[in-house]
């Protein structure tokens, strides 16, 4: 597996190949400003030596004065070259012309400079055209050429002393490159260094935002809102651990005494009956809160694939109703309906979650009170809402109640409450699971839960 450039090394690189473009770009740049200025130094050059040329000529009468003059003027220039030519034959070279070759220049160009190449050396020349001091009558073209060699070994210098230049900006810039990096991430260094020390004893630990730079300040804040939420799934987790151990360790306590009692001692045969039916209160009892805990887990986890069906809201409360109707009875407590509404879902689970919702009520009513329940449609979706008297819920406690295991009631000895705190819970997992959402509301006297279900459910056909 290939190996990942670390962060300092990738900014270190990208830095280095930044700076050796820029000063490559600057390196070409001046290059081709100083051929530039050459060319036209050249050109000026060229203007001033085919000047000085017609002046000779003005004041020549005859070729050979001429010849002899032009000798004189060029003798000093090493890289000028000077040729004369009448009718395209040349009268005058300054070296011979099998060692130098003029291109075939139109003397009508009137000195605009050309370039070329003639054995190793490339050459500027320019033409032009003067006359004799012979009344006009003799008419020569004059062209002239300059050898850049001078120029382009002062280039190849320049270009060899950028390449060197360049080469070491680059490693020093590296080398800078990677200090500043370095020093730069020493902030995200600490925050990791930090964060490797964090434990599960140490998630109030938070991560330092002031001292940090802007860029990371936000990194900072989310790793810090991160350990908020773990530490609040840990402790919910503990809680949850512990209220499970609760629940299951009650139920085996029973077992085990019994079983123990019951084998301590020969028993009559109804006596046996009587234990195995009170076990098997118990492992109902267990499976109960195990099948729950499935539930649970499976909502949580997307793993519940429920089916669809239009269902009226209003037939399923007057079957549950009919079904609670002796149990209201038997605590002297009216049940109460009211409203119509359609919702798109699952008719078991809207069933189960209006069930917890109705025992509970029926649970925490007085005796004498009316549990009520009013569906609603709107265009958003349906609603179903439980209220029933009784002493209200803390406001405190009021974010905790679809939790599991969790009671309003302090109690936790079996036998004081019915079910083992998960009704809420599951009821919770079905609105959701639906695309809707369950709200409760407590004042001193009374307790609603509110279910919503949107009117176009997100499930799966």
């Amino acid at each position: 597996m290939r190996q990942r450039l670390s962060l300092t090394a990738r900014l270190t690189l990208l830095y280095a190949l930044v700076s050796v473009l820029l000063l490559t770009g600057l390196g070409v740049l001046v290059s081709v400003m100083m051929d530039r200025h050459f060319a036209e130094q050249d050109a000026d050059d060229l203007r001033d030596k085919l000047g000085l040329i017609r002046e000779v000529m003005s004041t020549s009468p005859d070729i050979a004065t001429l010849a002899d003059r032009l000798d004189d003027v060029v003798h000093n220039h090493r890289d000028l070259y000077v040729q004369l030519q009448r009718l395209g034959y040349p009268v005058y070279a300054s070296q011979s012309p099998a060692a130098f070759h003029f291109p075939a220049v139109d003397a009508a160009a009137n000195r605009q400079m050309v370039s070329w190449q003639y054995g190793n050396a490339n050459y500027h020349g320019m033409c032009s055209s003067g006359r004799l001091a012979d009344g006009g009558r003799t008419e020569l073209t004059i062209c002239a050429a300059i050898d850049t060699g001078r120029h382009e070994h002062f280039m190849q210098m320049i270009g060899r002393s950028l390449a060197v230049y360049i080469l070491l900006s680059a490693l020093l810039g590296g080398v800078l490159a990677w200090w500043v990096a370095h020093n730069g991430l020493a902030p995200l260094r600490a925050m990791k260094a930090r964060a490797q020390a964090i434990t599960g004893q140490q998630l109030d630990t938070q991560m330092p935002v002031a001292s940090v730079p802007p860029e990371m300040a936000d990194l900072a804040e989310s790793l810090n809102a991160m350990l908020r939420r773990l530490q609040e799934d840990f402790r919910k987790l503990s809680e949850f651990s512990s209220d499970l151990a609760h629940e299951l360790r009650t139920p085996i306590s029973n077992l085990l005494t019994e079983t123990q009692v019951a084998i301590a001692q020969p028993r009559s045969a109804d006596e046996y009956r009587d234990i195995l039916a009170s076990n098997a209160e118990e492992f109902q009892r267990l499976a109960r809160t195990v099948s729950d805990m499935l539930f649970l887990a499976k909502a949580e986890h997307g793993l519940v694939l429920p089916s669809r069906e239009r269902i009226a809201i209003e037939d399923e409360v007057a079957a549950l109703l009919e079904f609670y109707d002796a149990l209201a009875e038997e605590k002297n407590i009216r049940l109460q309906q009211s409203g119509s509404g359609q919702l798109l879902g699952d008719r078991l689970m809207l069933r189960r979650a209006l069930s917890n919702l109705l025992s509970n009520a029926l649970r925490h009513a007085p005796a004498g009170s009316v549990v009520t329940i009013d569906i609603a449609q709107q265009d958003d979706g349906s609603t179903v809402r439980v209220c029933n008297a009784g002493s209200g819920i803390p406001p405190e406690q009021l974010p905790r109640l679809f939790d599991r295991f969790f009671r309003a009631d302090p109690a936790r000895v079996a036998g004081e409450s019915d079910g083992a705190g998960l009704g809420l819970a599951i009821t919770r997992s079905i609105a959701e699971v639906h695309g809707g959402r369950i709200s409760v509301t407590s004042a001193d006297n009374s307790t609603c839960f509110t279910l919503w279900f949107p009117a176009q459910s997100p499930l799966a056909g």
